[in-house]
């Protein structure tokens, strides 16, 4: 059912006061003038800086009107004596809502119960329209919220075909879209209203005098916005690919068999969008490096969870900034939500609640249960180090797709590392040992292999050289790898990981139960 028939239906229902949330009034005024026109219903629309007017009018045929009504109680005065059949939408209404000025809007808050129990013995119905939403607790009762959905594939190719033939008028444009890379591109700006739609495509088009596939950035950068006003997510702008990921290879295919399956031709097949992965493993050994190349990959934006951001000092204000941060990355879906070090941010959610109340245990279940219940496609990648700290609630199937457990490389990953690194510093590989240096490397991370060769870069410009293997063996024999000081940590991490993670690196054989040694520690 549209929104529109819901509307529609609440109205005839009598409900009295409906609170539509978004900031997109300009799209949801004609839908009420259009429910209006079918009931035989006048609208009234009402401002802080116009005061109550008919609906539509103009900023010229404003000119003159009593501004009495710019008063809130005055205007809800008004909606009681009006006689006749009406909607009254209130714009941004919020404020005389806001449970932080309860002493000051005490009065609104008091007309409004008032009025509602009028409205419910009539034919009108008061709409409150609003980005932020604030119900006090005397007309929870009273309100019923609507949420107005965002443009959809549908509406944005609709306002793209729009803007190009009105810049055609204007301008020649070059159109380099095929359809694939169209539908790319409306996929990229799906999230965003249809203003800030309108402007990004706007904006690309006036920019260069083309359309083509490489626009999917410039939508991206406009997300970024969205995302940087929020304040609780950060926005990576990467361009790291699986090349620059050495070894993983089963993880690399998994990801890369996942990336066209949040597409139409994906739903009509009956394939459920990804949900998400958890990375375990040992530091240093490519998870975040694996959330930035996917983000990379797919061609979608990449956010950041910070869980320290979502600590504030209010009690309830976290389990709120866990849900505003939530509602931003659907907002700009389809997106890769990145979760870094998941089980330090969750470390106390098992606990009594004793030592910070139990904040972290509220935050995690909030997080919990929209990871269960989520239906935008924002793809989760939780990364973690320490499996103690791991409620068992977060690896139950459902809420994550799959869990990888990311070892320190093998011989042959260990080559392939070098071979990237020493590439992504401008040198010929062959010029290099490189037997010898992975035989030096045994037990390194990726990211000790990665210290060691730019170590190995400032030794040589210090001494006027040329980059050799012999400045890396040195770099590598003076590096002690953390698979030495924290061997036994490694231990239980794999000993915990064999039966109930996929090895990152080596596929499992199909019916072959696996030989190592199961020791209890």
């Amino acid at each position: 059912m549209s929104f529109a028939s819901d509307l529609e239906i609440l109205i005839r229902a009598r409900y009295p006061i409906l609170y539509i949330h978004t900031s997109e009034e300009a799209r949801v005024l004609p839908v009420v003038q259009s429910v209006a026109t079918r009931r035989n219903k006048k609208v009234y629309e009402w401002s802080f800086s116009t005061g109550l007017i008919p609906g539509g009018a103009s900023i010229q045929s404003q000119k003159g009107r009593s501004t009495a009504t710019k008063d809130p109680i005055a205007a809800l005065d008004q909606v009681l004596e009006q006689v006749e059949p009406a909607i009254f939408v209130f714009k941004d209404f919020h404020p005389f809502l806001a449970k932080c000025n309860k002493s000051t809007n005490m009065a609104p808050i008091r007309k409004l119960r008032d009025v509602a129990v009028h409205l419910k013995n009539s034919f009108k119905t008061i709409i409150l329209i609003s980005p932020l939403l604030e119900i006090p607790a005397e007309l929870e009762k009273e309100v019923t919220v609507l949420d107005f959905p965002l443009p959809t594939k549908e509406d944005l190719s609709e306002l793209l075909d729009r803007i190009i033939d009105d810049l055609r008028a204007l301008k020649k444009i070059e159109l380099e879209l095929t359809p694939v890379s169209r539908d790319r591109l409306i996929q990229a700006a799906l999230g965003l209203t249809w203003s800030e739609a309108e402007n990004v495509f706007a904006k690309i088009i006036v920019q260069d005098g083309r359309l083509s596939s490489e626009d999917v950035h410039a939508v991206f950068a406009e997300k970024q916005q969205i995302i940087r006003k929020n304040g609780l997510l950060e926005y990576y702008a990467t361009d790291d690919s699986f090349d620059r990921v050495g070894g993983l290879a089963v993880l690399k295919d998994w990801l890369r068999m996942r990336a066209d399956a949040f597409t139409p031709e994906a739903r009509a097949f009956g394939l459920p969008a990804p949900r998400g992965v958890l990375l375990l493993g040992v530091q240093g050994c490519g998870k975040s490096l694996c959330a930035k190349a996917v983000a990379n990959t797919w061609q979608m934006p990449l956010l950041r969870f910070d869980m320290g951001r979502m600590f504030g000092s209010l009690v309830g204000s976290s389990e709120e900034n866990v849900r505003k941060a939530i509602a931003v990355a659907e907002s700009v879906a389809p997106a890769i939500l990145w979760v870094d070090e998941i089980d330090k941010a969750f470390a106390g959610s098992q606990g009594g609640g004793a030592s910070d109340g139990g904040t972290t245990a509220r935050v995690f279940s909030t997080f919990l249960t929209w990871l269960s219940e989520k239906t935008a496609p924002v793809f989760v990648v939780a990364t973690a180090n320490d499996i103690s700290h791991l409620p068992a609630e977060l690896l139950r199937k459902g809420r994550l797709d799959e869990i990888f457990f990311v070892d320190l490389p093998t011989d042959e990953e260990r080559f392939e590392i070098v071979r990237v690194h020493i590439q992504r510093r401008g040198r010929d590989v062959s010029q290099f040992d490189l037997p010898a240096l992975v035989a030096a490397s045994s037990g390194f991370s990726g990211a000790e292999i990665q210290e060691a060769i730019n170590s190995a870069l400032y030794e040589a410009f210090y001494a006027k050289e040329e980059l050799a293997t012999r400045h890396v063996l040195s770099a590598l024999n003076q590096t002690v790898p953390l698979a030495r000081t924290m061997e036994e940590q490694i231990t239980r991490l794999r000993a915990w990981a064999e039966g109930r993670a996929r090895n990152a690196s080596v596929a499992r054989a199909a019916g072959v139960e696996s030989s190592r040694r199961k020791v209890e520690l």
